[in-house]
């Protein structure tokens, strides 16, 4: 697999139009297309309005979260080059910083407007999965969230440029991109069954969302080599998806308890 020639489809002037961008734009719109589907057809007791005027401050603080989390992971980098704090086409999002931003504001937005914060948070759980799994094929053309040096067939080939130093002898390396977009849609599927089967038990998609989604980064991590911050030689990211996949079993447990 080749890397791509280019992060950039155009540039005028001072303008340049990144495929990331363009990307994560698309990954967002299909998400929204997806939660629009689910709460239409399978979640009948959500109001689509009430839908519609929480998206847009739930996203933008999404994307705040995503990037505000990333620049703390990595902030002796950033501390040295502030100027690139908001250079977010050049990647550097994180989906648990994007989680932690959409869940506090979600929370909010239902206290101050008087809805399930669960119910609303089942819908969004399906768009995440989707999202995510669009949102990954920037990584592609960043040509960042590779893993070790690999011979198989698939391995993608990574520009000088980008190699870590330890590995720069290397030329082909694992796309776990593509694991995670993989993981993300077969996840996808068994939430839709999961989902379906106790759609009228408020909380078991978004929760169960959790798990899904842990259980599959847990171990892809184990490839990656970017990680930007480590505790005790652990990636924080697997710390995080152990206490997400614990939040998950935690809140199915007090759901199955309070509808037995």
């Amino acid at each position: 697999m080749q890397s791509p020639p280019s992060a950039i489809i155009f540039s005028i002037g001072g303008f340049q139009l990144h495929y990331y961008g363009v990307i994560m734009f698309f990954a967002i719109i299909s998400a929204l297309f997806t939660m629009r589907f689910f709460a239409k057809n399978f979640y009948k007791d959500v109001d689509l309005s009430v839908l519609l005027d929480i998206l847009p401050p739930i996203i933008l603080c999404a994307i705040l979260g995503a990037r505000i989390y990333y620049v703390l992971m990595d902030f002796s980098y950033y501390s040295r080059h502030l100027s690139e704090i908001f250079a977010v086409w050049r990647g550097g999002i994180s989906i648990h910083g994007a989680l932690i931003g959409g869940i506090l504001s979600g929370i909010w937005l239902s206290r101050h407007y008087k809805f399930s914060f669960l119910r609303y948070a089942d819908i969004f759980a399906y768009g995440l999965l989707v999202g995510q799994s669009v949102g990954r094929l920037g990584n592609y053309f960043n040509c960042e969230a590779f893993g070790l040096p690999t011979s198989l067939p698939w391995g993608l080939f990574i520009p000088p440029a980008y190699r870590p130093e330890q590995y720069f002898g290397f030329s082909y390396f694992h796309p776990t991109f593509l694991y995670e977009i993989i993981w993300n849609m077969c996840a996808f599927c068994v939430l839709v069954l999961i989902g379906r089967r106790y759609k009228e038990r408020f909380g078991v998609a978004f929760f169960s969302y959790f798990i899904l989604y842990s259980l599959g980064r847990f171990f892809i991590e184990f490839l990656r080599v970017d990680s930007v911050l480590n505790i005790w030689g652990v990636p924080v990211a697997q710390i995080v998806c152990i206490l997400s996949a614990v939040i998950g079993i935690l809140g199915l447990f007090f759901i199955n308890k309070n509808n037995s």
